[in-house]
Order: structure tokens, then C-alpha cells, then sequence
């Protein structure tokens, strides 16, 4: 589920997954893993997807289908 929604939100950016990966400054094999459920999501880097997505972590962990601002539930 997660890495769908990762997926989905890069998507929804218009962003490939090298422009990501430098945005995040990691190495784009590392997020491709990621992407393709491959490697388990560290949560600092789904804090950051969330921050830089402007989401919340319940929506990219599936516990929600509310794409709301992490700002909105402050």
C-alpha cells in the first residue's frame, strides 16, 4: 500500500522517479526499491515524502484515503 501511494503522489506531481530522488537527495535505485516494494519505507523517509507532499503519514500508510495537508491536523 505504501509504496503505491508513493508512487501515486510522485505521480500526481508530474515527477519522474530520478527528479525525486534528487529532490530527496538519495539515490534513485534506493527509491525505485521503495516505489516497487521492494525495500521497507524508513519513517524518516515517509515523514519527509509527507512534508514534501504536503500530505500526512495516514495517508500514505493506508490509514486513510484523505490526501489532507499535515498542516490541516496540527
Amino acid at each position: 500500500m505504501i509504496f503505491q501511494r508513493i508512487k501515486d503522489l510522485r505521480e500526481d506531481k508530474d515527477l519522474s522517479q530520478i527528479e525525486i530522488s534528487k529532490i530527496l537527495n538519495m539515490h534513485t535505485s534506493q527509491y525505485q526499491r521503495y516505489e516497487r516494494g521492494e525495500s521497507k519505507i524508513p519513517l524518516d523517509f515517509a515523514v519527509k515524502i509527507a512534508i514534501f507532499y504536503n500530505t500526512s503519514l495516514d495517508y500514505i500508510t493506508g490509514l486513510t484515503n484523505k490526501k489532507h495537508s499535515y498542516k490541516e491536523w496540527r
